[in-house]
Formats: C-alpha cells, structure tokens, sequence
C-alpha cells in the first residue's frame, strides 16, 4: 500500500515514515511543504495520503486544501488528516464529500501504534477514522452557527475578507478573480445568511456582524 506523506516537522516525519514501513506500507513520497504535497499526490497516485493540515509556505490550512484539490482532480483519493488543529470550513468540506475514505485524527490524542495503523488502513479502504472530539467541535460549531454553515468555503473566504474592510476590488485582488464573481458570492452570502434588500439596513454590515457573531 503505497503513501504519500505531508509532515513539516523532521522528527515527526521521520518517526511516521519508520512506523509505516514497519507495518509493511511503502512511503511513495515524504514532503514537508504544500507544493512538494500538491507534486506527490498528482504524479504518485498513491493509494493514501496522510496529511497535516498546517504546511509551509503559508502555515494555515495549505495541507488540507492540497488533499482536496487532490480528491476534485482524482475522486476517492483516500485521505487521513493528522493534525494539532481542526481545521472548521476545510474539514467540513472534507467530510461532505462522499467518495473515498476519509479520516481526521489529532495527533496529541494518538495514543498507540496500533490505534493510527488501524486508522491509515480504515481511510485507504474506503472507511472513515474520526477523532470523536473533531467530531464533537464540528457538530457544536454547526448547530450554533447554521446560517454560516451554509455559505460554501469560497463564501466564508469573501466574508472574512469583508470583515477585515476589504472592498469587492481589493477581495477580488486577494482571491485573484473578477470583481463580478466577488459581486456574485457577495450577493449569494446575504441570501445564506436571510438578509433580504433593504432601504434601512446595510447588509454589508449586518453580514459582517453575523460573521463575527458566528466567530465567538
């Protein structure tokens, strides 16, 4: 069963490498950053990959928005995200998509060899493996912040960017498209989040508003 890895850490990459190999997986690429990830993944068609979320160059979520770039151009790609974080938009996404195993461990709470080794081989034969507390801060998070559950990832990115100030040109600067796709997801976020038009009220605001709501 071939594997491709994506661990920034040395040390910890390195341990999970000797673990898989002992349990007779071949490591078909160990990388540490997200463009070598996003590489491995589409050249090695490996049967699992085992990610971290928070991968350079920019140390946010770039690790798991590789794995689900990967699952759009080969559906089903197994993927088992071991991470410190859960990760909320991206993980949801994750999760929603039907084909292939997937699975979402936290690394402080693997406590055996046994226990991670059982996870790899659930995920790369089409099952799921989930640590109950990712499961438990989804689920909490979702039933107090359902307006927002709604918005795509593309939407919740154009409304932290409308939360920081940004205007539609400078949104569109930053995600690098048109202003009128900006405009277009703008529209369909105030729709999500039930603000009809009005003379009275700024909707730009009170989306704003139900966003940083959302965020407490």
């Amino acid at each position: 069963m071939r594997v491709v890895l994506a661990e920034d850490l040395f040390l910890l990459r390195d341990g999970l490498v000797r673990l898989l190999e002992a349990y007779d997986f071949e490591i078909a690429a160990a990388v540490e950053t997200g463009p070598e990830l996003s590489r491995a993944l589409a050249e090695l068609a490996p049967d699992v990959a085992v990610v971290d979320v928070r991968l350079p160059p920019s140390h946010t979520d770039e690790g798991l928005q590789c794995a689900l770039a990967a699952r759009r151009a080969r559906p089903g790609l197994p993927v088992l995200v071991l991470s410190q974080h859960v990760e909320q938009l991206y993980a949801r996404e994750l999760l929603a998509d039907g084909n292939g195993g997937v699975g979402y461990l936290l690394k402080d709470r693997v406590f055996d060899a046994e226990q991670f080794i059982d996870a790899v081989r659930r995920v790369a034969g089409g099952g799921t493996a989930m640590d109950p507390q990712v499961i438990q801060q989804l689920l909490s998070r979702h039933s107090a912040d359902k307006p927002l559950g709604r918005l795509t990832p593309r939407e919740r990115e154009v409304l932290d960017l409308m939360a920081q100030g940004r205007s539609n040109a400078a949104i569109a600067g930053q995600l690098v498209v048109t202003e009128r796709a900006v405009a277009k997801h703008t529209s369909n976020i105030f729709v999500k989040l039930g603000l009809p038009v009005s003379d009275d009220d700024n909707r730009r605001v009170l989306a704003v508003l139900a966003y940083l709501d959302g965020e407490r």
